[in-house]
């Protein structure tokens, strides 16, 4: 329980998106609430702690600047949030929180410093060896927080108990049980806390817009499930969750935090960050029908699967405001597809892209180079299906092997190189090292993924089909888009 007169917890989202996304970061990419930090302070808050958050994403803000917030807010516990707004974001964040407790422990060494989220998880161990910090939470987080909040107002004693917590002892590294996973979402997680967070700042990615460029603000992520049932070689979302699995927040729930977002922040474009929205469908329906009742005027973008989606889904989905679906396609070879357990045909793709198409929602294809069957012909062949796909907009990926999946495991089994540093697992940063595959090095697997992106973006079909569905305005501005030329180390 809170001590009068003291903040209890400060939660920090790290500031890296300059460093992540090179010049993109400055107009083009979103600035994303900070989910799970708003999560975390909803949680203990509940529980009678005093909370503020730090978000030095939103506020621009250098570690330095950053540890220099906290240290003003002197709180009894500081976390530094490392989960990203995708699971592969997370890992990219790393050098911001390793400096933000650095620079802290510098300013404030009498605050301690707990490290929480999708990469610290996976190395939990070695992230308490290697950062500036006095704690790493290996699991979801809201348990370890309260609980060490709890062992921190007992003057330090019974660090022991605190489930998922790593710590020292003298020089020796120690760690707890894991905490238990909050299994009713509706009482433990029902939204963020926004009133503590700069809504205004926040800014939708600018595809998410097309067509209404200059309405990219306010912004706003929600979600209305946690974690995934599926095993995805080169991803690592269940990685603070231990295992696959999914868990539901209640239609009710999720509408009401809707509700708050557009009468009192005025917010139109909303991601549904779950990893899978469009799964259970009986959780889709009822979340979709609560937002037609309320009649709310929404953009919103979600993740689906080609084999998750049916045509019977999409007309709801539609009325309730999705208008984009992003879908993991991934491949053009089948076999480079079947070793990512993506079993789904090629035929299946079109087919699912045509009928999102026909009833009036956009598609995000996804598309990852580099995979572990990859060869020049295979990641030719995925760039050919992009281009017949021709969806409104695409992603393209050099696989990774994030800390958390199995395509980590398998790299260090296997003794693939991986980068050098946290930020090298960006797709967009300078010092980027895409793994290699058994027939294609990494630096050949970076080149042909920025090759790919230039020659999408570029092509007539495309931009005569953006100029046709958003107009001319959007058109001009994906030419200016493709312009950009990332600055690459290892390419």
């Amino acid at each position: 329980m809170s001590d009068r007169g003291r903040l209890d917890l400060v939660l920090v989202q790290p500031g890296s998106r300059m460093e992540v996304y090179q010049r993109l970061g400055s107009t083009l990419t979103a600035i994303e609430p900070p989910v799970w930090a708003g999560l975390m302070a909803t949680f203990a808050r509940a529980r009678g702690y005093s909370v503020e958050i730090v978000d030095a994403e939103a506020d621009d803000l250098a570690p330095a600047e950053a540890a220099g917030r906290i240290a003003d807010l002197a709180p009894r516990l500081a976390v530094v949030v490392v989960f990203g707004h995708q699971p592969s974001a997370s890992t990219q964040t790393m050098p911001a929180a390793g400096g933000i407790c650095a620079a802290l422990r510098q300013r404030a060494p009498g605050i301690p410093t707990l490290l929480v989220g999708g990469h610290v998880s996976a190395l939990a161990e070695r992230t308490l060896r290697d950062e500036a910090c006095d704690f790493v939470c290996q699991g979801e987080g809201p348990h370890t927080i309260v609980g060490l909040l709890e062992a921190l107002s007992s003057g330090g004693k019974g660090y022991d108990q605190v489930p998922g917590l790593w710590y020292r002892e003298g020089e020796a590294l120690r760690s707890t049980p894991p905490a238990p996973l909050l299994d009713n979402l509706d009482r433990d997680l029902p939204q963020m806390a926004w009133d503590l967070l700069p809504v205004p700042k926040y800014r939708a990615h600018n595809w998410h817009c097309f067509g209404a460029l200059d309405r990219r603000q306010p912004y706003a992520s929600i979600y209305t499930s946690l974690g995934c049932p599926f095993k995805c070689t080169f991803c690592c979302i269940n990685s603070p969750f231990g295992k696959p699995g999914y868990r539901y927040r209640g239609a009710g729930s999720v509408i009401e935090e809707i509700d708050l977002l557009v009468s009192k922040y005025g917010v139109r474009n909303i991601k549904i960050l779950d990893e899978m929205f469009v799964l259970n469908y009986q959780h889709v329906e009822s979340v979709c029908d609560r937002i037609i009742e309320r009649g709310h005027d929404l953009n919103i973008w979600a993740y689906a699967r080609v084999d998750t989606v049916k045509e019977r889904i999409l007309d709801r989905l539609k009325r309730a405001g999705i208008n984009w679906l992003a879908l993991g396609i991934e491949s053009g070879s089948q076999h480079v597809r079947d070793g990512a357990q993506k079993t789904f045909g090629r035929a299946d793709i079109a087919a699912t892209v045509r009928a999102i198409q026909a009833a009036g929602i956009h598609v995000i294809g996804n598309y990852i180079f580099g995979l572990p069957d990859d060869d020049h012909d295979t990641m030719q062949a995925t760039l050919d299906l992009a281009c017949e796909l021709n969806c409104e907009f695409a992603n393209f990926y050099s696989a990774m092997a994030y800390p958390g999946s199995r395509l980590y495991d398998m790299a260090i089994e296997e003794g693939w190189p991986l980068p050098a540093t946290w930020s090298g697992y960006s797709q967009h940063s300078v010092d980027t090292l895409p793994l290699p595959t058994k027939f294609v090095s990494a630096a050949e697997v970076l080149r042909f993924r920025d090759r790919a992106f230039e020659i999408y973006f570029n092509r007539p079909e495309y931009l005569q089909m953006v100029g046709r569905k958003f107009g001319p305005e959007t058109a001009a501005h994906v030419r200016e888009m493709a312009s950009h030329r990332l600055e690459r180390k290892h390419a």
